[in-house]
């Protein structure tokens, strides 16, 4: 019995010892070093693959100059998605703009977001109120 109690600890160790060099594989593997060169050995069994050596040489002779184009590019992208935000937002205050109700009074009226908003009835009842108190 007890021999058999030592076996199935002893399998169990072995067991654990595999499973750590499984996942020790799988840590290796989904790095973001492995990734990265398990994608640039696939580009390089492209056809295009003297393409990419030429431009990776360039790069490493010239890295100043691909910062520069890389940060402009990226400047680029930034202020684009500032611009469709902007618009985005231009365009969200003008549909609010349209869904607020108008008092029709025969004039045409037009609501500007930037100018203060008039009520002459409540000047009128504030006007009144202020005429009671003083006599």
């Amino acid at each position: 019995m007890s021999q058999s109690i030592s076996d199935l600890e002893h399998d169990i160790e072995q067991t654990r010892a595999r499973l750590d060099q499984t996942i020790d594989r799988i840590q290796d593997r989904l790095s973001p070093t492995s990734i990265v060169d398990e994608m640039l050995g696939t580009v390089r069994q492209s056809p295009l693959s003297g393409a990419y050596d030429g431009a990776l040489a360039a790069v490493r002779r010239n890295p100043v100059p691909v910062m520069l184009i890389v940060a402009g590019v990226g400047w680029l992208v930034h202020r684009m998605a500032q611009e469709a935000e902007r618009k985005r937002h231009i365009r969200a205050a003008v549909d609010g703009a349209e869904a607020v109700p108008v008092i029709k009074t025969g004039a045409a009226r037009v609501y500007d977001p930037d100018r203060p908003t008039a009520h002459p009835a409540a000047d009128r009842v504030a006007g009144a109120g202020d005429a009671g108190a003083t006599i």
